[in-house]
Order: structure tokens, then C-alpha cells, then sequence
């Protein structure tokens, strides 16, 4: 398996390292809403590398309209 340069030696053990302090400064309920957030903000990133250049409170069925 090739290494990438910016990565280097990461393995499991550094991941699972990571994973279980993150979960200890954030607790088992907010990782779920961080998740949330991470994944509309990449949404909104894709949807603005497009040139889409529409507003969250507009629904599905307004933007069809528009």
C-alpha cells in the first residue's frame, strides 16, 4: 500500500487514537450534530463550486420553481 507524503505512517492504532479523544471532549451526543453540520457545509461548498446560489430556508419545491 503506497503512502501518501502528507499522511506518512498513519495506521489504525493513530485513527482509533484520534476517534477516542475526540469522542471523550465532545461526548457520544454531539458527535452526531458535528456530523450534521460537517455534512451541510460540504453540501453547500459542492453546491457553490457549481454556481448554484440558492438560499437554505427556499424547499425543493420552491427552488423547482424558481
Amino acid at each position: 500500500m503506497t503512502n501518501l507524503l502528507f499522511i506518512g505512517g498513519i495506521g489504525f492504532q493513530e485513527i482509533l487514537l484520534v476517534a477516542l479523544i475526540v469522542l471523550l471532549f465532545f461526548g457520544g451526543k454531539k458527535i452526531p450534530e458535528l456530523m450534521k453540520g460537517l455534512g451541510k457545509g460540504v453540501k453547500s461548498f459542492k453546491d457553490g463550486m457549481k454556481g448554484e446560489d440558492v438560499d437554505d430556508n427556499v424547499n425543493a419545491d420552491e427552488k423547482k420553481e424558481l
